[in-house]
């Protein structure tokens, strides 16, 4: 009998995880044939809600048929579909002003920092040292601040918090060892230029674990009563190749360095075959969101199979009750 309550509960668990990111029926919602100009694909969008108008704006990975990927914006009334598509990319790489930017720039996050008035637009600049973290500011998505890079190679995955903690700010990065070894990392900063007090913030997990080989941010941290709740992706290496999936952990919101929940199992994952199929195959890849005005519903954009953006909603009250339930610290 204690057996088949086991089993039951992990059935009911993964019933549950399973249903908290739902796909939408129109997915993919933005594919390379939607651009008004040639590209090989687009996928891993920034996004945000505009306040004047309160339209979503993407600001999508867009990679040319060179391999070279720059940042474009679609916005959209409803975030799903009808999108305007700049017609011309938004963000594109100046190697001549930015050496970093050589072999493009990549996978955006959007912050809103109130205390800027300003986005904050994360992106990985590819130079030819490897991938560094590059910052910029705007306010309406067409003229930029340049930051340039703020975390150098290799590292990215990154995306800031919305405001100071003890007159810091702070960032989530993912840099890689040569050593071996990729985990999600946390960093502070007077100005959002120099930045130190490096922690590791989540490490991958060892052995059979869903997350073993690698983990990374994916969408920034969002506020939440319980703490941040973060989305991160977690890599595991199998005979046919490497699957990407995602799970969720929760930060205190005072103190970011302390992970107070880790989900034990992947929420979500490659199971569909626009996900399945594609330039890099069984990835989904979260990169942004934006939430209802319920403070509930969240719509979360991600990159299927390096090839189309899609669209899944979440309740967050629904994710943090889960994980309450469902979390697991050790890394073995």
């Amino acid at each position: 009998m204690k057996d088949e309550t086991v089993e039951a509960e992990i059935c009911l668990s993964n019933v549950m995880c399973s249903e908290f990111l739902r796909r939408h029926p129109e997915n993919p919602i933005l594919k390379k044939t939607d651009w008004p100009y040639m590209v090989n694909s687009v996928f891993n969008p920034g996004a945000i809600r505009l306040v004047d108008t309160k339209e979503v704006l993407l600001l999508a990975r867009v990679e040319d048929r060179r391999g070279i990927s720059h940042l474009c914006k679609a916005v959209s009334a409803d975030g799903v579909k009808n999108w305007r598509i700049a017609q011309s990319p938004t963000l594109y790489p100046e190697p001549k002003m930015r050496p970093e930017e050589r072999w493009g720039i990549e996978d955006p996050r959007i912050t809103w920092i109130p205390e800027l008035e300003s986005h904050a637009v994360i992106y990985t600049a590819y130079s030819q040292g490897g991938p560094g973290v590059s910052l910029a500011l705007t306010t309406d998505f067409s003229s930029f601040q340049h930051y340039g890079i703020i975390l150098p190679p290799e590292d990215k995955d990154a995306a800031l918090f919305p405001r100071r903690f003890d007159g810091r700010w702070a960032i989530i990065h993912r840099p890689v060892s040569a050593l071996g070894g990729a985990h999600i990392w946390i960093s502070f900063s007077p100005d959002l230029k120099h930045w130190g007090d490096h922690k590791i913030l989540i490490p991958a997990r060892q052995g059979g674990w869903w997350d073993a080989a690698k983990v990374g941010l994916a969408m920034p941290p969002l506020e939440t009563p319980e703490g941040w709740l973060v989305f991160y992706h977690g890599v595991r290496v199998t005979a046919a190749g490497s699957l990407y999936r995602v799970g969720i952990a929760v930060l205190d919101g005072d103190e970011p360095t302390r992970v107070l929940y880790r989900s034990s199992e992947w929420i979500f994952g490659p199971t569909r075959e626009y996900e399945q199929v594609g330039d890099v195959p069984d990835v989904v890849f979260p990169t942004g969101y934006v939430i209802d005005d319920d403070g509930d519903t969240l719509y979360i954009y991600y990159g299927a199979a390096d090839s189309s953006i899609c669209l899944a909603t979440t309740s967050v009250r629904e994710l943090l009750g889960w994980l309450k339930k469902h979390s697991y610290l050790d890394v073995i």
